[in-house]
This record gives C-alpha cells, structure tokens and sequence, in this order.
C-alpha cells in the first residue's frame, strides 16, 4: 500500500506546479515592447472609444495600425510633454503607420497623423503602408490642405519642408516592412465585399502580436494567429445580434465575428493574452461581451479600452 504521505506530496507538488504553470502562461509586461490601445471604438461617436488605433511602441519607436479620428491626441495624452510617461508617443516620433483597409472610421485621423507630428516637429515624411487606395488618398489630402502647407513651410513659422510629406506604399501579403526593431507581416482578411483588408503581424524582439482589423473569421486570420504573445481583436457581441433584424445579422456575420467564433479561435491558437477591441456591443455590456468570448476559452481575455498599455 502506497505512503500516504508520498501520495499527500505528489499531490501537494503537483496543486503548487500547476498553480506555478497557470501564472508563468499568463502574458507579463515587456521592457523594450509595449502595445498601446489608442482607439478601441466603431463607427459610432461613442465620447469614451476613440476611432480605431494602436501603437505598438518598440525601444521606443511607434508603429501605428489604423488611424481613426482622436488616435494622435490619445498618443500625445500618454507621452511625457503632457505628463505621460511614455516618450515613444511624444507626437513628433510618429513616423511609420500600417492601415488595415479603407473605411473612413480607421482613416478619418490620416490628416491628424500627417501634419500634427510634423507641427510639432517631425522633420522626416510620414512612412505608410496600406491597401490600394492609400497613395491616392494622401495624394489627395495633401493637395487638400496645400495652402496650410505653404502657409507653414513659408510664412512666418518655418516649418521644415519634410515633415507634412508621405511616402505611401501599397501592400501586398507578405513581409512588408523589417527594421531593427520589428518585421510586419501583412494578410487578408474577410471583411465583407472589401477585395483587400489586411490584418498585420509584428515580430519585435521579444513579442509576437496580431492584429485582425476588421475581419470575419477565417482560415488565413487563423494561420496568422498561430503562436502569439497578444492577439487583438475585433468582436460583436452574439447575444446583440441574435436580437438584431435578420438583414444586420447577415451583414455582422459577413464582415466581422462574433464572440463565440472568437473564443473558438482563441481556443485553437492559444495567445498569451486575448485583447478585444472594436468592439460592437449591440446592447450588451463589457462583462457580458467578455462572458460570451470565455464561453468557448478560459485564457486571458481583455476588453480593451481607450489608452490601456500592455
């Protein structure tokens, strides 16, 4: 007959090991990499959730994924010129933007990210990197604000004659950007009839972190998603939906996924921590928008609001 007391301290052990287990799988905090939820919101003018945006601060240099109206005051709030701590997100560092696809709610703030940063000091362009479509809309607002520019650049405040500037590049699926500090990986995504929305994957030196944009669930988010330390991603809550007219349904479902999809997601690829944002909650609360996500996976799972820092 075995030794109770052996029996009693396999059992202790193994209690402690996966205690020790639980909380070392939990994602922790990074000293060179930090993700920074600018804007969490929707096409809706919702006062608390600015328009889409993130930035993933790396050494502290900025990368921002989407720019949705307030994103640059939201960046600016958190740096030190306006008591922040965080000197990445000192305005004039924004030099390099990624956007997911077209929509005016994650481009309204372009304008903002092109001259603000430059107003304040940035004196090299603005380097972007979007779906078709991107260079014609730079190209288009700086001809839109050409007599601010010339007011700038020669009246009485001169500005440098680099900073309003924007090289645009147009993506493809792949590697399209890798410096010292972080490789992106762009890939479609489902989003609707849109032909190219992108989501974005960014490999720092100690962090793997996806970004979906705005996407219906699919195999190629899926194949992305594989082996992150932080997923964000969009949701809507189902329990809103279900209550929703059947026409709104068919479009929520065709364009973006739904929390019980997500949490089967999150199920299969295991991120360190889950982040929601863009969040369309269709009536239901943050809890319960959470509660339907955990519904089908018990990992770390945030609802991410304005300027949270991961």
């Amino acid at each position: 007959m075995p030794d109770i007391r052996i029996l009693l301290k396999i059992v202790l052990s193994g209690i402690l090991f996966g205690f020790v287990a639980s909380a070392s799988a939990e994602y922790q905090p990074s000293p060179i990499t930090q993700v920074v939820m600018l804007g969490t919101g929707t096409p809706n003018p919702d006062p608390e959730r600015s328009g889409p945006g993130v930035a993933i601060v790396v050494n502290d240099t900025p990368y921002v994924v989407d720019f949705g109206p307030g994103i640059v005051r939201r960046a600016a709030s958190l740096s030190p010129a306006y008591g922040g701590s965080i000197e990445g997100l000192n305005v004039k560092r924004i030099k390099r933007a990624f956007l997911s696809h077209m929509h005016s709610d994650h481009t309204t703030g372009f304008a903002d990210l092109i001259f603000t940063p430059w107003i304040k000091g940035r004196v090299e362009p603005l380097e972007v990197y979007g779906p078709p479509g991107i260079i014609d809309m730079a190209s288009h607002l700086l001809k839109a604000y050409q007599e601010d520019i010339r007011y700038r650049v020669y009246g009485r405040e001169s500005a440098n004659d680099q900073g309003w500037r924007v090289n645009a590049h147009e993506v493809k699926e792949g590697t399209i950007y890798q410096d010292e500090n972080v490789t992106v990986d762009a890939f479609k995504v489902r989003h609707g009839t849109w032909p190219n929305a992108f989501g974005y994957r960014f490999t720092t030196p100690d962090r793997v972190i996806v970004l979906s944009g705005d996407a219906a669930l699919d195999a190629n988010l899926e194949k992305y998603s594989q082996d992150v330390d932080i997923l964000i991603h969009e949701a809507y809550s189902v329990a809103g939906a279900q209550s929703s007219a059947p026409t709104w349904q068919k479009y929520m479902s065709d364009n973006h996924t739904s929390t019980h999809e997500l949490g089967a997601l999150a199920a299969r690829v295991k991120p360190k921590l889950l982040l929601l944002y863009h969040v369309v909650f269709l009536g239901s609360s943050a809890e319960e928008i959470v509660a339907e996500v955990k519904h089908a996976y018990s990992g770390q799972t945030i609802l991410a609001n304005d300027l949270d820092v991961f």
